[in-house]
């Protein structure tokens, strides 16, 4: 009984222990040579899908991801280098295709931009923290200011 309850565990699991990603590349997509394809693959989980733009050309499901693959695929099999086939689909798409841009001025926002604004907003707080401690304190309430805070507290009661 324990065995049957164990396979029964496994086919229930099974398909969250296979990669994700399998889905996403359809059959008629692979190439028949696997050296070719392992390339593909590899470069794949590279590239952006411009569409999802949270997910791999080997991951989503898009269209436009699928268009994005079977290029790659063409490019490779035409005998492209790994860095020709990158390079032309990054002069079709720009740098956005790739999940890491290269550090270069046009991407230093991207790279930069996330440190200098915590920077910032840890200047500020610091700033805001040293004023609010340098600020006078409060004076005390004068009896007659006491008496009438308690006049009030009464009438609304």
């Amino acid at each position: 009984m324990k065995a049957v309850l164990a396979l029964l565990a496994l086919l229930l699991l099974a398909p969250l222990l296979v990669e994700r990603a399998a889905f996403a590349v359809e059959p008629s997509e692979r190439l028949s040579d696997p050296a070719l394809e392992a390339r593909a693959r590899a470069l794949s989980t590279e590239l952006r899908c411009l569409v999802c733009q949270n997910e791999t050309i080997d991951e989503s499901g898009a269209p436009l991801a699928h268009d994005l693959r079977v290029l790659l695929r063409e490019r490779i099999a035409a005998g492209d280098t790994d860095a020709q086939a990158v390079k032309f689909l990054t002069d079709r798409y720009g740098n956005f295709v790739l999940l890491k841009p290269p550090v270069e001025p046009a991407t230093y926002i991207l790279w930069f931009g996330p440190i200098i604004v915590l920077l910032l907003a840890g200047s500020g707080a610091l700033i805001y923290l040293r004023k609010r401690k340098a600020a006078a304190p409060v004076a005390p309430l004068s009896d007659a200011e006491k008496r009438r805070v308690e006049r009030l507290l009464e009438e609304e009661s």
